[in-house]
């Protein structure tokens, strides 16, 4: 028998966005470095280690976003406990809406992420760094 799926997943990023702060680019652009922010990239690894990363931000795969968020959780990272802005990317801002969501309806605050994702960023001329090629490769 089929699924049936009665909510797409673009009904769920569209009823995050109505929850959610979304930052545009170009105020991204001046959060960066910024420290009382920390710009959180959701991506897959390959994707960083393909496309780069915005410098500075911090890397928690959605996978285990809500575990390192959690103090509870064994898996919690002491960057989620800190009294700072979290502002949350992904490639296009679909991921990083649900992700901001999450984290918002967690109880993690301010929370807020870039419209437009990482490709938003690149396209507007944001600083990308790229990961460091292991020694094998670059002979």
């Amino acid at each position: 028998m089929p699924q049936d799926i009665r909510v797409s997943v673009k009904q769920l990023v569209e009823t995050a966005r109505e929850e959610i702060a979304e930052i545009p680019v170009e105020e991204a652009l001046k959060l960066a470095g910024d420290d009382s922010v920390v710009i959180v990239d959701i991506r897959d690894i390959r994707e960083l280690q393909r496309d780069g990363k915005i410098p500075g931000s911090f890397h928690c795969p959605r996978g285990m976003l809500e575990f390192w968020i959690d103090p509870a959780s064994p898996y919690h990272k002491d960057i989620f406990a800190g009294d700072r802005k979290f502002v949350f990317h992904c490639a296009s801002g679909w991921r990083s809406a649900l992700a901001t969501q999450v984290a918002q309806r967690m109880g993690l605050k301010p929370v807020a992420h870039i419209d437009g994702g990482f490709s938003g960023w690149k396209k507007a001329g944001g600083p990308v760094e790229m990961p460091e090629r292991g020694r094998a490769e670059a002979d």
